[in-house]
């Protein structure tokens, strides 16, 4: 049994894939794959572009029944595998949401938290800043629960976790009445939205923009809360198709591989899809705004850097992507403010995104190592699910509780039981 990721560039032959139904499963998997030997790496849904989810022992998938959800006022108990599709349309039917998402809606809530996924605002956090308890299996089979006030230090490093502190089967999150988001989309020059970036992300709940490589145009993307979704022009499901569908999917495909086939074609590719991908406002439920499908296979590289450091990331960056000639995917570049998780891309620190692309089966590794280069003399802070070249000794002086994490890990988990080989180098292997 092959297990892959989304993107196909991670592969690997587990021993075997364990589905759980519940805490007791897991527990009962954790506590066989001890007295085998084996390791055990909850999968997820595969959408890392990293190895930090490839199991290489047993390939757990964490519970995701329905029924396992909890709603207790604004708190919301969620089983680890369940996604954040499923999620979102089940707290729009309790008349909850979260208040702020990434742009894809198919992870499991567990990876999400794990990895730091997060959204953009510049008065908003990633999704592990609503975490109010966690639930989690530890490498002996213990069910342990922790909080503000129980087992603290656990649940102060836990919310992103990196899976290396145990199998998180239950995320209790803190959500907040349904909204509505105002949507407008509009390609723009890069320059202009650059000089007002600042009183754009102020004047706003989100704001993002792509910029497409050797062009001088930029698609923003701004998104207001509104009452409701009868609050503004809607969008028929016919042009919710044309633009997620035929535009965002298919022949954005099409413009993939024509750039791939004949790179100087890129620029004019480039700036069409700039002006089609950007053309459109409408008012909706906030999770369908906030979310877009994705079916255009890709590999990504994104880091976080201060926010002050915005535009010399930003100029570094167009100058690594101009020499990658057939570079169809934008740059996209969000923000967020700053939180108190250790392991967070966002941890004491307000953060800009910038995010790299590039279409499945192209070279990636030269454009890669130039954006890399620009962002690690920043400071930058990888993305965890998302491709980099960075070791423990070179993120260690990025975060200032690197260390405790790495003795919480270790107390926690001695013998590496939910280590890998991805793991193992950017944390270490755990002491034994």
């Amino acid at each position: 049994m092959t297990w892959r990721n989304w993107a196909g560039n991670q592969r690997t032959d587990p021993v075997r894939r364990v589905v759980a139904r519940d805490v007791e499963d897991v527990s009962a998997a954790v506590t066989a794959a001890a007295r085998e030997g084996l390791r055990v790496k909850a999968t997820g849904s595969g959408h890392s572009f990293t190895g930090i989810g490839v199991p290489d022992g047993v390939a757990l998938a964490a519970p995701e029944d329905p029924r396992l959800l909890r709603v207790d006022g604004d708190a919301v108990t969620v089983p680890g595998g369940m996604t954040i599709r499923t999620l979102n349309t089940l707290l729009w039917d309790r008349g909850l949401a979260l208040p702020n998402l990434g742009d894809i809606d198919a992870q499991t809530i567990a990876g999400a938290v794990a990895t730091g996924t997060h959204g953009t605002g510049a008065s908003h956090q990633g999704i592990a800043a609503r975490i109010r308890a966690l639930q989690l299996v530890t490498a002996d089979g213990s069910v342990l629960t922790c909080g503000p006030a129980e087992h603290p230090e656990v649940f102060h490093h836990a919310r992103v976790g990196l899976g290396a502190l145990g199998v998180v089967t239950a995320v209790t999150l803190a959500a907040v009445p349904a909204f509505a988001l105002h949507a407008r989309e509009t390609a723009m020059p890069l320059a202009e939205v650059l000089e007002g970036f600042d009183d754009l992300a102020a004047a706003h709940d989100h704001v993002e923009f792509y910029w497409f490589p050797h062009t001088d145009v930029a698609a923003t993307k701004i998104n207001d809360v509104v009452p409701d979704d009868r609050s503004g022009p809607s969008r028929s499901r016919v042009a919710g198709w044309v633009g997620d569908e035929l535009m965002g999917n298919g022949a954005f495909e099409l413009v993939c591989r024509l750039g791939s086939a004949a790179p100087a074609l890129v620029p004019t590719l480039n700036r069409v899809m700039a002006g089609q991908m950007a053309n459109a406002e409408y008012v909706d439920r906030s999770y369908r705004v906030f979310t877009s499908p994705r079916r255009v296979r890709f590999l990504e590289m994104e880091y976080a850097v201060p926010r002050a450091a915005l535009p010399e990331a930003l100029d570094g960056l167009r100058s690594a992507a101009a020499h990658a000639r057939d570079v169809t995917f934008p740059v996209e570049v969000r923000v967020a403010g700053a939180d108190d998780i250790p392991l967070s891309t966002a941890s004491g620190r307000d953060s800009a995104y910038l995010a790299v692309h590039v279409y499945r089966g192209r070279p990636h590794e030269a454009y890669f190592a130039a954006v890399e280069s620009v962002m690690t003399a920043l400071d930058g802070r990888p993305h965890w699910g998302k491709l980099h070249t960075r070791t423990a000794a070179q993120l260690a002086s990025s975060y200032p509780e690197f260390d405790a994490f790495l003795a919480l890990r270790d107390h926690l988990d001695p013998e590496g039981r939910f280590g890998n080989a991805h793991l193992d180098r950017i944390l270490g292997r755990a002491a034994r």
